[in-house]
């Protein structure tokens, strides 16, 4: 599983302050909500993340995620001929399907389409046989990937999300699951795209009324129950001023199909038009080359070992004053990757961002007589000024 970009903590109370024009959430009719960027891996707003909703169709990304990893390890083939059982077909005779017949074999890929374009159950079924052998195991399966991916509050109790008292998830643990079904299988993610499918002569349109590729959004999955209300996780990319990025909407409860496809809107605009998202370092580059003691060279290279990414109000970036704080005195020898210190960075005198810096290269230890030079200087050092740390004021370089 892959996740993008270095999460750099940014304290939101330290900076709402600071960027106190920066507009307000819009207001939503959502019982639950959430936006994320997944570039930085940033979430700039939610309401009631953490409350427990009936998942409904959402639950067919973890479906097709399962699917498409199986695709992916070869334990499935997108041109396998795969038989359609009873249980499939007649799993709710009344909700979405993709109309698949019992002793009419259908391939691994219609599935997939008709899965994540028609919101098939029947479809969902099929698929969770087809990988693991019976749904019920494949239910297990799903429940242990949650955990894998640290959906702390999720639970799947079938393939398709029709109502169970053990069907349940939330906002924060639904954004964890979108950005892997996003980022980990992106010739799958394509499907999500798709605005109709036909199969068995029967043609249907995808349900998200805000599906546009050519405007950015290419996903991604509807989900409505009586008890859940109408709900809709839609992702879009925009390419701004520090290249492309993505965000994802996650919109739970809303009171008609309407209201879901309106609140979504919403947020991806306000998204868009007042956040940016910024590569202030590069992984690798050095950002300062310290004194080093009793080393076979007098200076590291000290950095980021990932780059550093973050999701700031528009023209935030420039007003931070970036701190290196690093452990002095640096000793030989230094493994590459060691810790070194921390690059704190600073608004109006607060600390808003924390991330630490490491060497990006080894320090041998020096021969004898270096040694005993440095360690000389270094007791005269100490016995006047002591131990402290050597503090660095930098300016921050806003990589491409």
């Amino acid at each position: 599983m892959k996740r993008t970009g270095a999460i750099l903590a940014l304290h939101f109370f330290a900076l709402t302050t600071a960027f106190a024009q920066t507009p307000a959430a819009p207001v939503l009719t959502a019982k639950s909500w959430l936006l994320l960027d997944t570039t930085s891996d940033y979430v700039i707003a939610a309401h009631e993340p953490g409350k427990r909703i009936e998942p409904a169709s959402l639950t067919k990304l973890m479906t097709a995620y399962l699917a498409c990893a199986a695709v992916e390890k070869q334990k499935i083939r997108l041109d396998q001929m795969v038989e359609v059982s009873n249980r499939a077909w007649k799993v709710d005779r009344d909700g979405s399907k993709m109309f698949i017949e019992p002793g009419k074999p259908v391939s691994v890929q219609d599935l997939l389409h008709g899965l994540i374009i028609q919101s098939g159950n029947d479809a969902a079924v099929a698929l969770a046989e087809a990988v693991s052998g019976t749904e019920d195991t494949f239910v297990g399966e799903m429940n242990r990937m949650a955990k894998v991916m640290g959906m702390v509050n999720t639970r799947f109790a079938n393939s398709h999300g029709l109502p169970s008292p053990d069907n349940y998830s939330t906002a924060r643990d639904l954004s964890i699951l979108a950005t892997h079904v996003v980022q980990d299988y992106p010739e799958c993610y394509k499907i999500y795209s798709i605005k109709t499918f036909t199969y068995n002569k029967i043609a249907q349109p995808n349900r998200n009324r805000l599906l546009a590729p050519e405007a950015g959004v290419d996903g991604m999955k509807t989900g409505h129950t009586n008890a859940s209300g109408y709900s809709l996780i839609t992702s879009a990319t925009r390419t701004g001023e520090s290249g492309e990025r993505r965000l994802i909407a996650i919109v739970l409860g809303a009171s008609t199909g309407n209201a879901r496809a309106q609140d979504s809107q919403k947020l991806l605009s306000w998204g868009f038009r007042n956040f940016d998202t910024v590569k202030l370092y590069a992984g690798g580059k050095a950002v300062s080359m310290p004194k080093v003691w009793r080393g076979v060279q007098e200076q590291v290279k000290v950095g980021f070992g990932e780059d550093i990414v973050v999701t700031l109000p528009k023209g935030a970036a420039r007003k931070f004053k970036p701190v290196l704080e690093l452990n002095n005195p640096l000793r030989a020898p230094i493994a590459a990757g060691s810790k070194l210190g921390q690059m704190n960075l600073m608004l109006d005198n607060v600390v808003v961002a924390t991330r630490p810096i490491v060497a990006l290269e080894k320090v041998d230890e020096a021969g004898f007589f270096t040694r005993s030079s440095d360690n000389a200087w270094l007791w005269i050092s100490q016995k006047f000024q002591g131990e402290q740390k050597t503090v660095i004021a930098t300016p921050l370089p806003l990589s491409p």
